[in-house]
């Protein structure tokens, strides 16, 4: 009978080897460099009005195709979508971009753009149907929190892609603002603050922070932050706030505001008609 159990064991043991050989669980993966690799996501800022007829259902580049109408890029949008930090990936060099909207079964071509893409990490922007991309830097490694236990600190980068009419792209300078809670007991909020350098048409910020004062003292920590716009003239100074017609069709100071999470970073982009419709605002994406 032990002779037996043993027999049985030394089995047990050979069928338990060649089950493991046989379903070894690899990962296709490919390692990518951004010193020899190109990675970006890509935003669709054209001002036009949304909805499903303006979405984008078919995206090449370079005769790959990189999304369908399972994952469409919907106006004021961007992809790869879904959770934040993803990119594509492509070898650096000349690219060609195409872009399809409409029905699935009627798709017609919206955009044939070729442009010089670098080795890195890009956000590409397309603002206009007939035009090349904005690209931006996507600066890496992001900042992030230091202190040992907590942090009182968001990052936010403010892209100036806002159009006066249909294709016309504002001349104006723009500098974003911030403004927070100093005291979530009283309501008191902080001087306006500068939110970077003033930006052209185009120009993007770098990583810049904002305080977040947390509305809940044991938690990853939340705030709200208020937003501005001024108008900078060419010798620097401080011409007002901006002025952007609203949905009711007045004229108005832009103002708007926007929840931040500690250690979290933002996209902001300023996009959409300043004196005409579909109207303009601030499109915000995570990227960390």
């Amino acid at each position: 009978m032990k002779n037996l159990d043993r027999l049985l064991l030394l089995l047990s043991c050979l069928l338990f080897n060649v089950a493991c050989d046989k379903n070894v669980v690899e990962y296709d993966a490919t390692a990518i460099s951004d010193e020899t690799t190109t990675q970006f996501q890509l935003h669709y800022m054209v001002p036009i009005p949304t909805g499903t007829a303006n979405n984008i259902n078919k995206v090449e580049l370079n005769g790959r195709l990189l999304t369908n109408e399972t994952a469409p890029l919907a106006v004021y949008n961007f992809i790869p979508s879904g959770a934040v930090g993803k990119f594509f990936a492509t070898e650096p060099g000349t690219v060609n971009l195409k872009l399809y909207r409409g029905a699935v079964s009627s798709l017609a071509l919206a955009y044939d753009q070729s442009f010089e893409l670098p080795a890195g990490k890009y956000n590409v922007i397309v603002h206009d149907f007939a035009k090349p991309p904005i690209i931006v830097k996507n600066e890496v490694p992001y900042p992030k929190v230091t202190t040992e236990f907590t942090g009182t600190t968001a990052w936010v980068k403010f892209y100036n892609v806002l159009y006066e009419t249909a294709g016309v792209p504002t001349p104006l300078k723009l500098q974003y603002q911030f403004q927070y809670t100093t005291d979530n007991d009283t309501g008191t909020k902080s001087e306006w603050m500068n939110l970077g350098s003033p930006v052209a048409f185009g120009e993007s910020t770098g990583w810049e922070p904002v305080t977040v004062n947390k509305t809940v003292e044991v938690s990853s920590g939340t705030a709200r932050i208020d937003y501005r716009i001024r108008m900078i003239g060419q010798d620097g100074s401080d011409q007002g706030s901006l002025v952007v017609r609203n949905t009711a069709g007045n004229m108005v100071n832009y103002a708007d505001w926007w929840n931040a999470v500690i250690g979290r970073v933002y996209h902001h982009m300023l996009a959409g008609y300043r004196a005409a419709t579909p109207v303009s605002g601030v499109r915000v994406a995570t990227a960390l």
